[in-house]
């Protein structure tokens, strides 16, 4: 009879799913982008992405250990996982001492200094990718050519991306949609294969670690905004596609965006959320400063997630509307 009477919080029922599984399956949906980026930008490549993973795990533990003096949570791979994120946004030439710095802002502000994973607000790769971008604008906007092993790391040969050639008005000069697709355009490491992303995209939502809504919703606004652009003026703003193919918009969209604490919990509000991301990301890519507007995106509806998740809700179970 003790036993009937006991009285637990939910869950009742357990799915299997564990945060561990979770980072673990975005890391392999990764691996795609991953491959290419180490084939197109060889060495280079090798060191951002570890020293970046290997720092970040690095950071967290040693906050936790002599600071928060709380349980070690590196084992559930999302520190992994965040410095992974980070070096794919980052460009493979980039001296190791700046990728450490990055990671210090990504673990140590833009998670640990919430209370660490589901409690940061906003995506801590972004925050540390976003740092760099404003401390290091030169570095960080230097971008090798992609010549495979052959490369160099920090004498690599540079060249102007997609973005920075709309920028200019050198539309002649943009690459064709096959090598966009493929892997042939400079970028940072994780944004030169549009096809390895979607394959890491369609791994993600067999596996339903993510859902269609934001990524859907980002890529269609972007769409929509960028073909009403080629219609108002064919000669300033190239085809929808060349949006959508460069930059870390496909990153951003599948990878970043859709981040679990810092994206809407429900699909309404994903949609919402997506949308507007599309939106902002646009407005910066045509109007702003900088050729490139995701991060800046993702991160502003970060902060608005909130907001979404208290007056996007679904409807109550047995709620009766009174007419």
């Amino acid at each position: 009879m003790d036993n009937l009477l006991k009285v637990a919080p939910s869950p009742h029922v357990h799915s299997g799913d564990s945060v561990a599984k979770n980072m673990v399956r975005v890391i392999v949906a990764l691996l795609p982008a991953y491959a290419v980026a180490l084939y197109s930008f060889g060495v280079g490549a090798l060191v951002v992405s570890l020293t970046a993973m290997a720092s970040c795990v690095l950071f967290e533990y040693l906050i936790q250990r002599f600071l928060l003096k709380g349980k070690c949570t590196i084992n559930n791979y999302s520190a992994l996982l965040t410095g992974l994120l980070l070096s794919f946004n980052l460009p493979s030439n980039l001296p190791w001492w700046i990728v450490v710095i990055g990671s210090a802002v990504a673990i140590g502000i833009g998670k640990m200094c919430f209370g660490g994973l589901g409690n940061n607000p906003f995506n801590p790769a972004l925050v540390g990718r976003v740092f760099l971008l404003f401390s290091f604008p030169v570095q960080m906007t230097t971008w090798p050519r992609p010549l495979g092993w052959a490369s160099s790391y920090l004498d690599a040969e540079t060249m102007a991306t997609p973005l920075s050639l709309i920028k200019g008005g050198k539309l002649n000069e943009l690459p064709d949609v096959l090598n966009m697709f493929l892997a042939n355009t400079p970028g940072s490491l994780g944004e030169i294969s549009a096809l390895a992303l979607l394959v890491g995209g369609i791994y993600l939502l067999a596996t339903k670690v993510i859902t269609w809504h934001i990524p859907v919703s980002i890529l269609l606004t972007v769409a929509a905004f960028s073909a009403i652009l080629y219609g108002i003026d064919p000669t300033v703003y190239p085809l929808p596609h060349v949006y959508l193919l460069s930059g870390g918009m496909m990153l951003g969209a599948i990878f970043m965006a859709t981040d679990y604490v810092t994206s809407p919990m429900t699909h309404r509000g994903m949609l919402i959320y997506g949308f507007f991301i599309g939106i902002i990301t646009m407005i910066i890519r045509v109007w702003g400063v900088y050729p490139e507007g995701m991060s800046f995106a993702i991160l502003i509806m970060n902060a608005f997630t909130p907001i979404i998740n208290k007056y996007v809700k679904p409807k109550r179970f047995g709620r009766v509307t009174k007419k």
